[in-house]
């Protein structure tokens, strides 16, 4: 009942602030709050649903929470949507927004709604702000509403294709997604898979994956078309670099090119994919 009333809130919130004009809390601000246009796009489940996020009312607005028990409250109504829309597993993504904001309660989501420590990256149109991360300063994408961080969360994980194998997994096998989240390179942290397990299990969060595929909802496959390109090594490239650039795991370059270790010669021509503009 708490995460219905909740969601109504922020639905007849939206509706009602619809006509004031934007504002924001930093200087560097941009013409949108995500890379999306300006109608919403349609999301169609497997079953024939079709979700859209409510209108942006342009105002910034902060969800004050005292606990990770209250986090699972407000947002896992939300986790569940986006899971029924793209099929990663509610508990993967509160376990993240719970690690990676500090359950909402750090210095980056109270300046920016940004729950999953997404950094701005080639490409991003929407509004930012600067954090100090692995260096000093970091440009970190900038959302009015947490819900538009969690529908970019899902987009950013089904669209770039170094994640694209997580989405042949069940979307309650919790565990593997765990690691492979570690395995594609979502963080640094040997330990991030534990870290998010232990999230999951301690909270029960399995118990809102089993709450979707219960209603009947089975793997959500997002239609994502590759194209093969050619990589030419140059001086301090790196695999993990390369991989980086074209959104691919090491491991598939690796087994794209019959390699067998990970030393490059300048000149050497390698096989990459990348997901179609």
């Amino acid at each position: 009942m708490i995460k219905k009333i909740t969601i109504l809130v922020v639905l007849i919130f939206f509706a009602a602030c619809k006509s004031h004009k934007r504002t924001t809390s930093t200087s560097h601000s941009r013409t949108q709050t995500t890379n999306k246009n300006e109608k919403p796009e349609e999301i169609h489940t497997k079953n024939g649903d079709v979700y859209v996020l409510p209108e942006d009312s342009g105002k910034f607005i902060e969800f004050p929470i005292n606990s990770v028990e209250e986090y699972i409250a407000t947002f896992a109504e939300i986790a569940q949507f986006e899971m029924k829309a793209y099929g990663i597993p509610a508990s993967i993504t509160l376990a993240q927004g719970i690690l990676e904001s500090g359950a909402g309660r750090s210095t980056l989501v109270k300046k920016t709604n940004n729950h999953f420590g997404i950094k701005c990256h080639t490409g991003w149109k929407g509004d930012y702000d600067f954090h100090d991360d692995d260096e000093k300063g970091e440009c970190f994408r900038k959302y009015n509403h947490p819900m538009y961080s969690f529908r970019d969360h899902s987009e950013f994980l089904s669209s770039r294709a170094r994640y694209s194998f997580l989405f042949d997994l069940d979307n309650d096998d919790y565990r593997n997604w765990a690691k492979g989240l570690k395995q594609a390179g979502y963080a640094t942290d040997r330990k991030y898979p534990s870290k998010l397990i232990s999230f999951i299990e301690r909270y029960q969060l399995y118990k809102y994956d089993s709450y979707v595929k219960s209603a009947g909802y089975g793997v959500t496959k997002i239609p994502r078309e590759y194209e093969v390109k050619s990589h030419t090594v140059i001086k301090g490239d790196t695999l993990y670099s390369i991989s980086r650039k074209y959104f691919i795991s090491v491991d598939e370059i690796m087994k794209m090119n019959n390699l067998n270790n990970s030393n490059l010669s300048v000149g050497q021509k390698l096989v990459v994919k990348s997901l179609k503009k």
